[in-house]
């Protein structure tokens, strides 16, 4: 072997040497790392967590107008059946009839002929067909034909909200889940 030769195939053996010696810490090192986890996904709210988001809501940010104040929300051991004390009656509102692609607000003039009262946001969410929303009773727990039972609607007063906390859309998806998890109709995209 010439000398020539030699420096060539000592200048290979080198730099393949180099290599290895650039790569084995490498291939250690992604070795040694472990792999990192898929971040844990959240949890889904029961209906417990939910109704009492929804109660909270009712209660912290209702009216003082002595018509249209929650005074007390309840739900039925079996989460179908949310209801609303007002101080004129209840409304028991069937959350298995509902329709979740229904949920609508509004912003309300509760003012009457008799006194002035602040606006109230409105929460309406009407039933599936054929099925009654709600049903409402007077102080003596008779029943009040009056009321349009094919929707059911949930008052906030308009004033108490803060500009900023979502209670539109916490609300909205909070009563959403609540329905289908009482065995209403959930939210379906019907343009798809």
């Amino acid at each position: 072997m010439n000398h020539v030769e030699r420096r060539v195939v000592l200048s290979l053996a080198a730099a393949a040497c180099a290599v290895m010696l650039v790569l084995s810490p490498m291939a250690a090192l992604a070795q040694s790392q472990t792999p990192k986890k898929k971040a844990a996904s959240k949890a889904e709210p029961t209906s417990a967590e939910l109704f009492e988001y929804i109660r909270g809501a009712l209660l912290a940010y209702s009216a003082d107008d002595r018509v249209n104040d929650n005074l007390e929300v309840s739900i039925d051991p079996t989460y179908t059946i949310l209801t609303v004390k007002q101080p004129d009656g209840h409304c028991d509102i069937f959350l298995s009839a509902l329709d979740a692609n229904t949920i609508s607000w509004d912003v309300y003039d509760a003012t009457d002929s008799s006194q002035t009262r602040a606006p109230l946001a409105r929460m309406t969410v009407i039933s599936a067909a054929g099925k009654k929303a709600r049903t409402c009773y007077d102080n003596d727990n008779n029943v009040d034909t009056t009321i349009a039972t094919m929707y059911a609607r949930l008052l906030f007063s308009w004033d108490k909200i803060p500009e900023s906390s979502g209670l539109q859309t916490k609300m909205t998806r909070a009563m959403k889940k609540l329905i289908k998890l009482s065995g209403g109709y959930g939210e379906k995209d019907i343009f798809k």
